[in-house]
C-alpha cells in the first residue's frame, strides 16, 4: 500500500521538477492551446476506475497531468490536485434539437471550470465519419474554444474497411509526396491510404491536436510499421501545424497477441515519441497495466513507478522543445520501414554512425538545428555514444530541468540508458 507521506514526496517531486499544468489557455473565451505536454492514460481513473481523492492524489503523484471522467462533478477532485481533465461527451448529434439543446447546457455547465481541458468524443473513426465530427467540432469550438475537441485516430495497422479510404483517394495521395522519405515509396499502398486518411481528418474535420494509437510490442516479436506511423503523423502534424499525441503500449493483450512492455521498452516508446515531436503520450492501459485491481486504487504495479519518472522526463523535455520546430528525426544503424536516415554531412552525428541511435533535430529556424534528441534504440542494453555536433554543446537534465555540464568542443560524450535518450543543445 502507497503511504501518504509516500505520496507527499512524489508530488513535491512532481512540482519540482515539472511545475503545475499551465490553466491559461483553457480561460473562457481563448482559443485551445496545449499548455504542459499531455501525460494521460487510456481506461483509468473516472472511467474504469472509480476516482475519489486518493486516486486523484496517486494519479498526480504518477505524473500524468490530464485525467479521465465521465461525470461533471468530478471536475472538482482533479482541479484539488492540479490535474486537467478530458470530459467524455461522445458524439451527440448536434442536428437533433433535443441532444443540441442538452450539449448547450453541459458546455454552460463545464466551459469555465479551471480543470477542464477536453471534450472527449470518439475513438478509431473510419474516414467515413469525419464529416459529422467535423460539424460536432465546430460546434464545440464556437461555443467554447478554449478546450480541445479530442478524436483519437486509428493505426498504419487498421484495415481498409476501417480507415474507409478508397483506392482512387489512396492513388491521388501520390501527389506531394515526399520522395526522400526513406523506407517508403509512393506504391506501398498502407503509407498512402493512410497518409490519405490523414489529409481527410486534418481537411474535414480541422482538428487542434492529432492523437493517434500504435501497438508495437508482439508477443514473440516486435511490429514493423512503428516507425513508420510516428512519421506519418509527424508529416500532417507539421503540414498543419498542430501537436500530436501517440498514445503508447502499457499492457499486454493475449487475444491480440501482444505483450506487456517492461521499464525499458516504455522508455523507448517515450522517447522515440520524443524525438519524432509529440507533444502528448497515453499509456494503454492505465487499469491492467499500471494496477493489479481497477477497483482497488492502493496497489500499482511494479511498472507505475518507473512510468512515474518517464512521465516527469517527458514533460520537461516536451517543454523545452515546445517553443521550437521538429527539423529532421533520422536513423543511425538499422533503417525501419518509414525511417529517414542521416544525410551526409549533417549538424549532429553520431560515432560510430552505425550505431542504433536516433536523432531528432529541433530549432526556431529550419536552417539551423539547435537541439537534437538523441536516443538508444536498443532497449535490451546501456549504450555509450559520442555525439559530434557544430559547436560546443550541453545537457538538459531532466529531473531538475536544468542545463549543465557538456562539452569544451565539439565531441560529446553520452552514457544512454537502454531504451532511453537525452536532450542536447549549442552552448
Amino acid at each position: 500500500m502507497i503511504s501518504k507521506a509516500l505520496i507527499a514526496v512524489f508530488c513535491v517531486w512532481l512540482v519540482a521538477s515539472c511545475g503545475m499544468p499551465s490553466w491559461s489557455a483553457t480561460k473562457a473565451g481563448k482559443k485551445w492551446e496545449i499548455g504542459a505536454p499531455i501525460v494521460t492514460y487510456w481506461a483509468g481513473p473516472g472511467t474504469h476506475m472509480a476516482l475519489d481523492e486518493r486516486t486523484a492524489e496517486q494519479l498526480r503523484a504518477g505524473g500524468w497531468n490530464l485525467g479521465w471522467t465521465k461525470n461533471p462533478a468530478d471536475l472538482d477532485v482533479y482541479h484539488r490536485h492540479g490535474i486537467r481533465v478530458m470530459l467524455v461527451i461522445d458524439t451527440p448529434n448536434v442536428d437533433d434539437p433535443a441532444q443540441a439543446k442538452a450539449l448547450d447546457a453541459l458546455i454552460e455547465r463545464v466551459r469555465s471550470h479551471p480543470a477542464l481541458y477536453a471534450y472527449y468524443l470518439v475513438d478509431e473513426p473510419g474516414a467515413g465519419a469525419f464529416p459529422a465530427l467535423g460539424k460536432l467540432v465546430a460546434y464545440l469550438r464556437q461555443r467554447d474554444p478554449a478546450h480541445l475537441a479530442y478524436i483519437n485516430l486509428l493505426p498504419t495497422y487498421a484495415s481498409d474497411g476501417q480507415l474507409q479510404v478508397s483506392d482512387d483517394a489512396a492513388e491521388r495521395a501520390k501527389v506531394g509526396y515526399p520522395q526522400d522519405f526513406a523506407g517508403v515509396n509512393t506504391d506501398d499502398k498502407t503509407a498512402l491510404r493512410y497518409r490519405e486518411h490523414l489529409r481527410q481528418f486534418v481537411e474535414v474535420v480541422h482538428p487542434d491536436l492529432i492523437s493517434y494509437d500504435h501497438y508495437h510490442f508482439m508477443k514473440n516479436t516486435d511490429g514493423s510499421q512503428y516507425f513508420l506511423n510516428l512519421a506519418l503523423i509527424r508529416m500532417a502534424a507539421l503540414e498543419a501545424d498542430k501537436p500530436f499525441l501517440n498514445i503508447i503500449q502499457t499492457c499486454d493483450s493475449p487475444s491480440e497477441g501482444w505483450r506487456g512492455p517492461g521499464e525499458h521498452e516504455l522508455r523507448w516508446l517515450t522517447y522515440t515519441s520524443l524525438a519524432y515531436g509529440a507533444q502528448g503520450i497515453s499509456h494503454f492501459r492505465y487499469d491492467v497495466g499500471l494496477w493489479k485491481d481497477p477497483n482497488d486504487p492502493t496497489t500499482p504495479l511494479p511498472l507505475y513507478w518507473a512510468v512515474s519518472q518517464i512521465n516527469r522526463e517527458f514533460v520537461a523535455i516536451a517543454t523545452e522543445l515546445q517553443p521550437l520546430k521538429s527539423l529532421g528525426v533520422y536513423h543511425c544503424g538499422t533503417l525501419p520501414v518509414g525511417g529517414q536516415a542521416l544525410p551526409p554531412k549533417s549538424a549532429f552525428a553520431p560515432e560510430p554512425a552505425s550505431q542504433e541511435v536516433l536523432l531528432g533535430y529541433f530549432g526556431k529556424s529550419a536552417r539551423r538545428p539547435t537541439h537534437v534528441v538523441v536516443v538508444n534504440l536498443d532497449y535490451k542494453n546501456a549504450a555509450t555514444t559520442t555525439l559530434v555536433g557544430p559547436g560546443p554543446m550541453e545537457v538538459f537534465h531532466a529531473p531538475t530541468g536544468s542545463w549543465s555540464g557538456g562539452s569544451e568542443g565539439s565531441r560529446l560524450r553520452l552514457d544512454l540508458p537502454p531504451g532511453g535518450g537525452v536532450l542536447v543543445r549549442l552552448r
